[in-house]
């Protein structure tokens, strides 16, 4: 082996002898922290994620250094593809205002939105899940599921928003142009609890990216790595992300903390 490396047997038997550099041995002491980290988050994390966790637990570490080590040992995180939805517009529904265009959020419970997404079950049925984020400070506010897509399923949502937050002047509901959306339950219930309803513009799926995001997040970390047998397992596996979403998953667009310490520190 010395004369394929072209390397001499002192320099070799030297080298055995000096065993692992002290750079090295730090190394091996990260990486069994970044691997405790990683493993807690479900394989979601990267390197810049993992290094803020590290900075928060008191290590002085660089991001080129911990994506170094997550490099040499294998480590890749999981990640979400955004795919655009494309959906039919028509005279109609011109007719609902956008009006989020340039706002400026100050505060939670200012703008509020939603979104259904389809899940497939093992069998081939469906389940539809309808959620309402805060999107000031990215927590969730409520989520409902059912097997049918319509106006049941998002006013069950919006029921248990305004339940858990309460009603605030001035608060705006944002969301795309499905009939579920559309129709007038849903209308009317939201001008009784005095919200603002405001729906994309025409081909502009990116006025709902916040909602778009987070079900690629969901379904890539929880949903598409098992299979769906039953109702009550789906429920489980969504009570179980929304709290981890809420309580521990950090957020690069508020400081690499979690909704619910975001929330806490707005309110210190």
């Amino acid at each position: 082996m010395c004369r394929v490396y072209d390397v001499s047997r002192d320099g070799y038997n030297s080298w055995r002898r000096r065993g692992k550099s002290t750079r090295r041995k730090e190394d091996d002491v990260l990486f069994e922290m970044i691997i405790k980290i990683f493993n807690k988050h479900d394989e979601c994390y990267g390197s810049p994620k993992i290094t803020r966790e590290l900075r928060k637990e008191g290590v002085a570490v660089g991001q080129k250094r911990v994506a170094r080590i997550m490099r040499e040992n294998g480590l890749k995180a999981v990640k979400a593809r955004i795919y655009p939805t494309k959906r039919m517009n028509n005279g109609y529904m011109k007719c609902f205002p956008n009006r989020i265009r340039g706002i400026q959020l100050t505060r939670t419970n200012q703008l509020w939105v939603g979104d259904v997404t389809y899940l497939k079950m093992h069998d081939g049925s469906w389940q539809y899940l309808s959620v309402i984020m805060d999107r000031y400070s990215r927590r969730i506010v409520s989520w409902s599921l059912s097997d049918k897509r319509d106006a049941k399923l998002t006013l069950a949502s919006i029921k248990a928003a305004v339940k858990n937050r309460g009603r605030h002047r001035g608060l705006i509901f944002h969301s795309d142009k499905g009939v579920e959306y559309i129709a007038i339950k849903y209308r009317e219930r939201l001008s009784r609890y005095g919200i603002s309803q405001s729906m994309n513009r025409v081909k502009e799926m990116n006025d709902n990216a916040f909602m778009e995001s987070f079900f690629q997040q969901f379904k890539t970390e929880r949903i598409k790595r098992r299979a769906l047998k039953t109702v009550e397992q789906l429920r489980g596996i969504i009570i179980e992300y929304m709290r981890y979403y809420n309580f521990n998953r950090s957020h690069s667009s508020i400081g690499y903390i979690s909704p619910v310490e975001y929330e806490s520190k707005l309110n210190v």
